[in-house]
């Protein structure tokens, strides 16, 4: 007896007792509907990795929950994205039983014959979310619908051999998971750090205790329009460290670009890269003719990125030398403050750089304006006892980063292979 399955996930999922259906529509849930407390409501917007993603999650009442209880999820359901991005899915894990699959989405419920996890890895390999792509329907936006999904050709072992592979993968993509909450512990403990001594000014004092707390001497500064401690001066980002901008070869040139050539960062690498701290390189690498045609300077490792333009605000830290395209200013730290103070002085600063920007068609910071917002410059010796406190805690956050992408190519290399029998399991 053959233990290859190879079916439709239509039929598949119908004889193991499960259903694909779409998530509600508008008219069932209206935008006043939704709470500030609740039921949590999974939309496209909170998918990630494969996995609910809860941040800016919306809620709805248990009343609308039990109105609605057909779209409530249950562990091993399979959510997916309806309309835009339609490989986007979220596999439901125990603790989100009795979410809300929300509008834009189909719920796929697997039935006994397929397992959540396997299915899950199948449905995200190169050659299925293809087949989806080029079968989404939809001149101006691509749609899922649940014939498109229940069409999916599935090839694959059956549930006890799928549990065995998906066994592999799930292992990977815990240690992931883990990796990511200790890094998120730890940006929390260096940002709590920062906030105690540099804005409520309780930096350890001469005796080791709290500055402001214990009542070091606080100096009211006209420039900031309010105290700092005595010693402290007002500056501008500029005193943070030399802000550079960048710029883009010409793309009619291939010869301008190549895939090991110098790394060239543009925002939308950022907006890959917010899970993460640290970046080593793009999606393009810019060659030697590439720097020469954009007159690109290059930038060492620890120099703080920050894309400021479409979007204002994205930020990494250079892991390694390399260069940017015109959407940042990034700041080379060489004034006396480290990269570590500068990031975090950077960030807690961004909603006057955003405030500072200007343009019609979309918000942009000039470096002349970037140059000129004012903020509070501490102590050298204070930033520099802070840079100690937290360079470990960078140190392992980059090596954490690291593995998780070591982890990922190493997923994404077993995955097709494991799903096709190249690769087996006992």
């Amino acid at each position: 007896m053959s233990n290859q399955i190879n079916s439709t996930l239509g039929d598949l999922v119908k004889a193991g007792g499960g259903i694909i259906h779409t998530g509600p529509f508008g008219s069932q849930l209206h935008a006043e509907d939704y709470v500030a407390q609740g039921i949590p409501c999974i939309m496209p917007a909170n998918m990630k990795d494969n996995r609910v993603e809860l941040s800016n999650i919306s809620f709805i009442s248990d009343e609308d929950a039990q109105r609605l209880s057909k779209y409530l999820v249950k562990e091993g359901d399979i959510v997916y994205s309806r309309r835009g991005n339609v490989t986007l899915k979220a596999l439901i894990r125990k603790n989100e039983v009795g979410y809300f699959c929300g509008t834009g989405c189909l719920l796929l419920r697997p039935g006994n014959l397929l397992d959540s996890d396997y299915l899950t890895y199948y449905l995200s390999t190169p050659k299925i979310q293809s087949w989806i792509i080029s079968q989404a329907i939809g001149a101006t936006m691509p749609n899922l619908n649940t014939g498109i999904l229940a069409r999916i050709p599935f090839s694959g072992p059956k549930k006890a051999i799928q549990e065995k592979i998906s066994s592999v993968l799930k292992a990977i993509d815990d240690k992931l998971e883990l990796n990511n909450r200790i890094n998120a512990e730890l940006e929390a403990m260096a940002k709590t750090l920062y906030d105690y001594w540099f804005v409520q000014f309780d930096f350890p004092d001469a005796n080791g205790k709290p500055y402001k707390t214990s009542g070091g001497k606080m100096v009211y500064n006209a420039t900031l329009k309010r105290e700092i401690p005595a010693g402290w001066e007002s500056g501008t980002l500029d005193d943070l460290g030399q802000i550079v901008g960048g710029s883009t070869p010409t793309t009619s040139r291939p010869e301008n670009f190549t895939t090991s050539g110098t790394p060239w960062i543009t925002p939308n690498d950022l907006s890959d890269n917010q899970s993460n701290k640290f970046i080593s390189r793009g999606a393009q690498d810019v060659s030697v003719e590439g720097i020469k045609n954009a007159s690109l300077k290059t930038y060492p490792a620890g120099t703080v990125l920050l894309s400021s333009r479409a979007p204002i605000g994205y930020m990494a830290i250079a892991r390694n030398e390399l260069t940017t395209n015109q959407g940042f200013k990034s700041f080379i730290p060489s004034k006396n403050y480290s990269t570590e103070y500068v990031y975090y002085a950077v960030k807690n600063n961004l909603p006057v750089i955003v405030k500072n920007a200007s343009g019609s068609t979309f918000k942009e910071v000039s470096g002349s304006v970037l140059k000129g917002v004012e903020v509070m410059l501490p102590a050298f010796s204070v930033a520099d006892h802070f840079t100690k406190k937290v360079a470990e805690i960078f140190s392992r956050q980059d090596k954490l980063e690291l593995e998780n992408q070591q982890l990922i190519a190493l997923r994404d290399w077993l995955l097709p292979l494991l799903m096709n029998g190249q690769v087996t399991v006992k």
